[in-house]
């Protein structure tokens, strides 16, 4: 389902046959984009906002979900354990890049991305597909009581971010044929991914980006 090309990026076999679209995951050792004049960012905030692009690029303001149909441009997010997410509409050829770090998901980030696709282009959660890149996995990620709770657990516990993102996308209406995760885990990943559980302030970020030829 995921692949791993020749620029150490993750792309999905299914998304990257589709000629109109460029899309990936990046790793630690993936190439900096992040100067790419095509590319729109926020300032992450572990929030539920989502900001329209409308080809811009650089930095457009605060917010976790970035939202774009402009041929020529990208949309991405930095991570380094919360979930990178990629809403891919094929049939109005309409994205979006999605941070969902734990407040994120207890927010339901993912489904105001997808809501707000809704306004914006018109999108369909049954034609939508969904890409949940690597993050830090429900093996190590282990959090106390209150954030727990946040997600029906009690008592300190280990929360699944990837599955609970997966349900909401589902509980929206989007196919489970159409979201493709790839349960690979930053944490673990050492050789691969940025990890600030394991790395603390020494870690890097990775971009995850996804846009319209």
């Amino acid at each position: 389902m995921f692949y791993r090309d020749s620029q150490n990026i993750y792309r999905v076999r299914l998304l990257a046959q589709f000629a109109w679209l460029e899309h990936g995951f990046g790793t630690r050792n993936s190439p900096e984009l992040s100067g790419d004049l095509r590319l729109a960012t926020l300032h992450q905030i572990h929030s539920s906002a989502c900001v329209t692009a409308h080809g811009r690029h650089g930095l457009l303001g605060e917010g976790d979900a970035l939202l774009e149909n402009t041929p020529g441009h990208l949309v991405g997010v930095k991570t380094a354990d919360c979930i990178p997410i990629l809403l891919v509409d094929e049939e109005h050829r309409a994205v979006a890049a999605v941070h969902a770090g734990w407040r994120g998901t207890a927010l339901g980030i993912a489904r105001h991305a997808l809501r707000r696709m809704g306004e914006e282009f018109g999108t369909r959660p049954a034609q939508l597909h969904a890409a949940i890149g690597p993050g830090i996995g429900k093996c190590c990620y282990a959090v106390g009581p209150e954030v727990a709770a946040q997600f029906g657990e009690s008592g300190p516990a280990h929360v699944d971010l990837v599955e609970a993102n997966l349900r909401q996308l589902a509980e929206a209406g989007v196919p489970l044929g159409q979201i493709y995760a790839a349960r690979l885990c930053t944490r673990c990943g050492v050789d691969e991914f940025h990890s600030y559980r394991r790395d603390h302030e020494r870690s890097g970020r990775m971009l995850s980006f996804v846009g319209i030829r």
